[in-house]
């Protein structure tokens, strides 16, 4: 079996690599030429715990392979995934598909005997039909089929969720297409996975759906954490009561500063989109999403409280600014919008990350200045905020803090610490719904 992924981002490194450690030869395709030599070399352009050694072992192996040569890959493949970019649209908030279709329109002019065509970019409902559209008025000799089967992969724990799934969703133009993608995933079928076959419109749509649905989840648990502050409960210990119906689980009622990531944000804003078009109401996702901007804003104005004359000139410690920890990514980051609130308010911020310095450059105003480790970062700090909860971040004691800081206030959006420790050492700490 000759697997063509097209894009080589998160999603088609990680879904290309982990298809070739299933023994299939998989061909990576990218425009960028720079990129493509670099993971030749295995050097991977993301950080993701295991992919480098992956990559590195499959190439060896013979079975991994990169090109910016989209035709030659295309015309050898029995299986085309399309795994390129799904960005929100400026100005309107939809999905923008040009890259998907660009892709499909270069696809077509390789074909080569029967293949199956697979969206695994997060596309809205009816892109799979567009996509045999495009092919077909492209390329009206070529035998093709169209399937989705969108990506359920954890920034952090991607190759686990790839290997070992709680569910793969395949959604089908017809039967032929079907029993291809059983032998794709035959290596799953031996472990049990549930593997769900749907129409097209359903496939896509699940994606969404499922994303949503744990961004609510998110919404949810902050809004309680904001309840539990006022009535002087614990929103961990309303979240473990929660969390044990299993009707509910324990997953994503996680409190902080807001939700970011390179799905989240997008997708729901896209749901929004497509339920407007459809003429439906999905007026709870349309909430999560203004909600979840402004909360935000409001853990800067949280911040900005504990100084009663202002931030101008207080030296302000960031600790964390991807999204979440066991990832470089900053797309929609709570860092990108308290950050610059900080700094608007005249003070000076400091920020460490483990993995996402690189990044954080590229995208925070200029003025913030970067520390080496977490303990220069909060050297002679007024003040110290956790935005991610990286696990070197925990064990930073009390004493460490007061030792190395000018002030003695911890604002804790990830409630990492314990706030009795903290508290009892003489620090002025503040949590997310706890008293």
């Amino acid at each position: 079996m000759q697997i063509a992924m097209i894009g080589t981002g998160y999603v088609g490194l990680v879904s290309g690599a982990c298809f070739s450690e299933f023994g299939f030869d998989v061909t990576c395709v990218d425009k960028d030429a720079p990129k493509i030599e670099n993971l030749k070399n295995n050097k991977i352009p993301i950080y993701e715990p295991g992919l480098d050694s992956l990559v590195e072992k499959n190439q060896l192996a013979g079975r991994l392979s990169f090109s910016t040569n989209l035709h030659h890959a295309v015309k050898n493949a029995d299986v085309v995934f399309i795994a390129v970019g799904t960005p929100t649209r400026r100005g309107d908030g939809h999905a923008d598909l040009t890259y998907v279709f660009d892709a499909v329109r270069e696809i077509a002019q390789a074909l080569s005997g029967y293949t199956v065509i697979v969206t695994k970019s997060t596309v809205p409902v009816g892109t799979g039909r567009k996509v045999a559209e495009i092919l077909k008025t492209e390329n009206p000799e070529a035998e093709f089929d169209v399937a989705s089967n969108p990506e359920f992969l954890r920034e952090g724990s991607a190759i686990n969720d790839f290997m070992r799934p709680d569910r793969v969703v395949v959604g089908t133009m017809g039967v032929a297409a079907k029993e291809v993608l059983e032998q794709v995933y035959r290596p799953l079928f031996l472990i049990e996975t549930p593997i769900q076959f749907t129409s097209l419109e359903s496939a896509e749509l699940i994606k969404y759906a499922a994303n949503a649905f744990l961004a609510v989840k998110i919404s949810y648990i902050n809004q309680i954490a904001d309840l539990c502050e006022k009535l002087d409960a614990d929103v961990h210990d309303v979240a473990k009561g929660m969390g044990l119906d299993k009707r509910i689980g324990g997953k994503f009622l996680h409190p902080g500063p807001g939700y970011g990531g390179s799905c989240f944000p997008k997708d729901t804003l896209a749901l929004v989109k497509t339920a407007e078009m459809a003429g439906a109401e999905i007026s709870i996702v349309d909430e999560v999403v203004r909600y979840n901007q402004s909360r935000k804003h409001s853990m800067a104005s949280r911040i900005i409280k504990h100084f009663e004359n202002g931030i101008i000139g207080k030296k302000i410690s960031i600790l964390g600014l991807s999204f979440k920890p066991e990832t470089d990514d900053m797309r929609d980051s709570p860092a990108l919008e308290i950050i610059p609130l900080l700094l608007s308010g005249g003070a000076e911020v400091v920020a460490y990350d483990p993995a996402a310095m690189e990044e954080a450059k590229k995208l925070l105003p200029e003025e913030v200045i970067f520390a080496q480790d977490a303990e220069a970062c909060i050297k002679s700090a007024d003040a110290c905020v956790i935005l991610t909860e990286w696990n070197e971040f925990r064990a930073i004691t009390s004493a460490k803090f007061l030792k190395l800081m000018a002030g003695i206030i911890i604002v804790d959006l990830r409630n990492i610490y314990v706030p009795d420790d903290m508290r009892n050492a003489g620090v002025i700490y503040d949590s997310i719904g706890r008293a």
